[in-house]
């Protein structure tokens, strides 16, 4: 009667209680399902990058996001070369000066954000333009570091594959700049009323300068703020130049 005690008690080690094994096998199924999540979301952008270097994203994740939030989608596709170069210089120089000379990531301006930190200075954003175009696509608008994990090699692979005018002119139709509103087109006949192919330096210098917030600013009808940080976006397109070598 002992031993078989003994037993009884050696099994339940070895094996647990029912609400043990229970307990476990919840966290493998999670882990599973985890993996399967994280499996799912790299192969879609794996898959669908090469696909959109030569077809127009129907749509991206951020729009996606948005319409689940309650939001409209104005998107309208215009190719690169019926946009006003004004505006791709505009962005650059505006949002990744070193756009024509990294491989997707620009990790000196990720050190200089680690510096300021450092510093005990606030900390702001250094996505490159790929880095954004990955995340709008394939990602998560909120700010994580599963999100950032998931969004370099991206960037690296989009950078690659689809070249730096195809990503800028993906980027130019896919970015938020009003609140529903999508792409220089959409953009320009919302603030401007005209097309994308006749936006003026101001023009992209103001639509440039409500990026890092086109839910809160607005380009055609700016405050001081946006009207200062536009004067600073236009002063640096107008000497955009060799910067800008890699649109050609």
């Amino acid at each position: 009667m002992a031993r078989n005690k003994q037993g009884k008690s050696s099994a339940a080690k070895a094996f647990g209680t029912p609400a043990t094994r229970g307990v476990r096998g919840l966290i493998r199924r999670s882990l599973k399902w985890l993996a399967v999540l994280v499996a799912v979301l790299v192969a879609i952008p794996l898959i669908l990058t090469p696909v959109y270097k030569f077809l127009n994203p129907p749509v991206s994740a951020l729009m996606v996001w948005r319409v689940f939030g309650g939001a409209g989608i104005d998107y309208r596709w215009r190719d690169y070369e019926n946009i006003s170069p004004v505006l791709p210089a505009t962005i650059l120089m505006s949002e990744d000066g070193q756009y024509c000379s990294h491989s997707g990531v620009d990790w000196g301006a990720v050190q200089d954000v680690l510096d300021v930190i450092e510093a005990g200075g606030a900390a702001r954003g250094a996505s490159t333009i790929s880095m954004q175009v990955v995340k709008n696509l394939f990602l998560w608008p909120s700010r994580s570091y599963v999100r950032k994990f998931l969004e370099v090699p991206l960037a690296y692979y989009a950078d690659f594959i689809l070249g730096k005018r195809r990503i800028m002119e993906i980027y130019l139709n896919i970015v938020e700049w009003e609140a529903g509103v999508y792409g220089a087109e959409a953009a320009a006949q919302n603030h401007f009323n005209k097309g994308a192919d006749h936006l003026t330096r101001r023009d992209a210098a103001r639509l440039a300068a409500v990026l890092p917030n086109p839910r809160g600013r607005s380009a055609g009808n700016p405050g001081s703020q946006t009207r200062r940080i536009a004067r600073r976006a236009e002063t640096r397109g107008r000497a955009s130049g060799q910067w800008t070598t890699c649109l050609e």
